[in-house]
């Protein structure tokens, strides 16, 4: 939405709501999201391949692979960076680029060298994070073909997101569903599709 520049207040809510509909605040137990990142390092032979989800304050890895870390600061997320691109953001050598040589994850461990970060969009279009992949050589920037290849590993683990987003949807409906229920004088009585009853209120009962 922002072309490469700085989002503006109302956007960065509307983003950070978009970012919340997922309900990650911690690394995920998600065997496809972490094939997909074997996939990803088995591909392009690097190390360190990251799924991050920006927040207000922090980078938190909601899958990760060659890395112990859980969270970081924003300020010291290259992936804060890349969430303002409508592309690839690629850095052949962080010790050479003057937003990244003083990073604490390039002069410390694990010592980045080579990033590249791919936007991770919701379907209304908003960044909430990025697949990432890193060395710890520098590396000279990808080809069209590695492009295309980070252009659908992001799109498979969007699908994997979006997959628990509308599970996290369901159950939330279900619940307000049962609250409104109770509470209701009407006799009100749910079966599935073998007609074996899930739900009844007080008033059925």
């Amino acid at each position: 939405r922002n072309m490469g520049q700085a989002p503006t207040i109302k956007d960065e809510a509307k983003r950070l709501a978009a970012l919340s509909e997922y309900g990650i605040d911690h690394v995920l137990s998600d065997t496809g999201l972490n094939n997909l990142l074997n996939l990803a390092a088995n591909v392009f032979n690097v190390p360190i391949v990251l799924v991050s989800l920006i927040d207000e304050q922090r980078q938190l890895l909601a899958a990760g692979l060659g890395i112990s870390v859980c969270e970081t600061s924003r300020d010291a997320s290259f992936c804060a960076h890349t969430i303002l691109r409508r592309k690839i953001m690629v850095v052949p050598d962080a010790r050479l680029d003057s937003r990244f040589k003083d990073n604490p994850m390039v002069v410390g461990a694990p010592h980045i060298r080579f990033y590249a970060g791919i936007p991770l969009r919701t379907l209304s279009g908003y960044a909430i994070g990025t697949l990432c992949i890193i060395d710890l050589k520098p590396r000279r920037t990808l080809s069209a073909r590695d492009e295309h290849n980070m252009q659908d590993l992001a799109a498979l683990v969007m699908e994997r997101l979006e997959m628990r987003r509308l599970e996290l949807a369901r159950n939330a409906s279900q619940v307000r569903f049962e609250n409104i229920a109770n509470t209701s004088p009407d006799s009100i009585i749910c079966v599935n599709e073998k007609g074996i009853i899930t739900f009844w209120n007080a008033s059925a009962e």
